[in-house]
């Protein structure tokens, strides 16, 4: 129930929809209850009392026991008015009432839910976009310990269970209670001790049903969990094909997929049998409390005559009318508890603490005008340090190489200022500021970045590049590409700057993914660069016009150059050697290759893997 009040918070924004549902519904429920009230003259008329239907002296209200008396024959006395002592007159005038009221009712009915459509479906798109802007926000240490295919789950299939089960609980929250408190309104008034009596058994059938859905929360829960672990398998295979066929691997593929869509077949019978289990149950129960009521309300009318045939009639309508906001409300404890844990799945993410959240106070810095200082940093992803006590100064307008095998913490360096990690001990600083003092939007800001991996996404070249400058002109994006070496095969797609790339920039070579990568960071024209192995997963051409635009776009700008190749670094202004997280060798190419030491070896070897 918790979640499901969680939930209830987004409901905010829209709290005019929800005044005028429940508005809609106080007159639903009242003209809903009336109708059926309506009914008793209309069976006087008909049944034994023809001669008193039509009463010619206008009643006085006596108190609140003879409610139903003082309304009856005000009624009455109203038909013989117009009725002018026609029965028939008085019947179509009856009838004539309670279409009236049946009429307003739905009126009201329709009203309530067309301010719910904007209720709930608001709630459902605020929900959907604030677990997106969490995900955006969390840090990539939050994604390395998490499933892919297990948060697009949460943010798709629980996004619609919750839709689907825990939202419509909204509309009984005013409708079915109101059209409970009404009903039951008019069966006090029609008969105090036959209304008592059907108060000891609705609360017991009440427990009969929640004890059949105690376990559809841990039911739907692993439902949940299941549909996320397909989707992963799904993602990974999408992502993997060419390396699940090139080992002959398909069926190992197969056989966890299927195992896992087999325990989701399981998971999914017992939950919907138990499920189906609610709706019989609780119409059993619905018709046995009607049954009873038969029994003893006919006890009432035949042997105390306490209460007339026409009032009982009615009654009984009110008694069937009570049952079924009854038994939605039933259904929708049950969605509740459905929907409980899918709520939990999708609050887990809203709820996960963000460690690079900015600080109150965080600085918007807009430029970069002296220096970048590590100062003394270590940092371990887990256990063991992959960074100790690193130290670092690169002054505006240089070019800095990081070097080393794998492992040695090169990449690391990158993602610690980025800030995509926050260092264990020590500080970064830009221009004698903690990087983590500044905004990480204007930090990022600061900074281009050329992975090893060309990221790029399934739409246009222009819209691809336009990421980090999205007010760029057509002839800033061409000049752009000249600078990164692209254009020589933009300009002869089809389509040029509007040419569709493809999911992933499948329709493109990997240098050309990786020159468009780079012409991205250059549109952005950022006063520093950060280049993470850029040349490394591309073949010797390829390297080559790659080469050309890193040296273009390097001009007059600082850079931090992540290399396996010597091709990339030898020019640049200092050579930084680390092994084992630590520097281990510092200085400009010739020097280090004099030095004889591990720089030496690794251009031996002309790798730096």
């Amino acid at each position: 129930m918790n979640h499901f009040l969680n939930i209830l918070r987004y409901a905010k924004p829209y709290k005019y929809f929800a005044l005028g549902h429940i508005i809609s519904n106080v007159f639903f429920a009242l003209f809903g209850a009336l109708s059926f009230v309506a009914l008793i003259p209309m069976l006087d008329i008909l049944f034994e009392k023809k001669d008193e239907a039509l009463q010619l002296v206008k009643p006085v209200y006596s108190g609140i026991s003879n409610l139903k008396d003082f309304y009856k024959d005000y009624l009455a006395y109203q038909l013989s008015i117009y009725a002018k002592d026609d029965p028939q007159k008085a019947l179509l005038l009856v009838v004539g009432l309670i279409i009236s009221l049946f009429l307003l009712k739905n009126i009201f009915g329709y009203l309530a839910n067309y301010f719910m459509v904007f209720l709930r479906n608001g709630v459902v798109r605020d929900l959907r976009n604030r677990v997106y802007e969490k995900i955006m926000a969390l840090p990539l240490s939050y994604f390395s310990e998490q499933r892919k295919g297990d948060i697009m789950s949460r943010v798709t299939n629980d996004v619609f269970t919750l839709q689907y089960s825990m939202l419509p609980v909204l509309e009984l929250i005013a409708r079915e209670p109101l059209m409970i408190i009404f009903t039951v309104i008019m069966m006090l008034i029609i008969s105090f001790k036959l209304t008592l009596f059907v108060f000891i058994f609705i609360p017991l059938s009440g427990l009969i049903i929640s004890r059949i859905g105690k376990s559809l929360k841990r039911k739907s829960d692993r439902v949940q969990r299941e549909q996320g672990t397909i989707l992963s398998i799904l993602e990974e295979t999408l992502t993997g094909l060419r390396i699940i066929k090139g080992f002959n691997a398909e069926e190992k593929f197969t056989s966890g997929f299927k195992a896992s869509s087999h325990r989701f077949y399981n998971f999914s019978n017992k939950l919907l049998n138990r499920q189906n289990l609610a709706s019989p149950t609780s119409e059993f129960l619905g018709i046995l409390v009607i049954s009873i009521l038969l029994w003893y309300g006919g006890q009432l009318v035949l042997v105390d005559q306490t209460l007339d045939g026409a009032s009982f009639i009615a009654y009984m309508g009110l008694a069937y009318n009570i049952m079924v906001p009854a038994k939605a409300i039933s259904r929708g404890l049950y969605n509740i508890k459905q929907g409980n844990a899918a709520a939990e799945r999708i609050q887990e993410i809203i709820d996960t603490d963000n460690p690079l959240k900015d600080k109150a106070d965080a600085i918007e810095k807009l430029s970069f005008d002296k220096e970048i200082v590590f100062n003394g940093i270590s940092f371990k992803y887990d256990n063991e340090y992959v960074l100790k006590n690193f130290s670092l100064s690169i002054p505006k307008g240089q070019t800095v190489a990081l070097v080393g095998q794998s492992g040695s913490g090169k990449s690391t360096i990158a993602n610690l200022i980025t800030r995509f990690y926050d260092v264990n001990k020590g500080e970064i600083l830009i221009d004698g500021v903690d990087i983590r003092d500044l905004t990480t939007r204007s930090l990022r800001g600061l900074l281009g970045i050329v992975t090893q991996d060309a990221i790029l996404f399934n739409d246009s070249i222009k819209n691809n590049l336009k990421l980090g400058n999205d007010s760029a002109t057509d002839e800033e994006i061409i000049e752009a590409l000249k600078v990164a070496n692209a254009w020589e095969f933009v300009k002869d797609l089809d389509g040029v700057l509007d040419y569709n790339i493809g999911d992933a920039g499948i329709n493109l070579s990997g240098g050309q993914k990786q020159r468009l990568s780079i012409a991205r960071a250059v549109l952005k024209s950022p006063p520093i660069m950060v280049l993470d192995e850029a040349t490394s997963a591309l073949d010797t051409e390829s390297e080559r016009a790659v080469q050309v635009a890193l040296e273009n776009m390097m001009k007059n700008r600082t850079s931090i150059v992540i290399a396996h190749r010597l091709s990339t670094i030898q020019n640049a202004d200092k050579i930084v050697v680390l092994n084992k997280g630590e520097i281990a060798e510092q200085g400009k190419h010739n020097e280090l290759i004099s030095k004889k030491g591990i720089y030496k070896k690794l251009v031996d070897m002309q790798s730096f893997d």
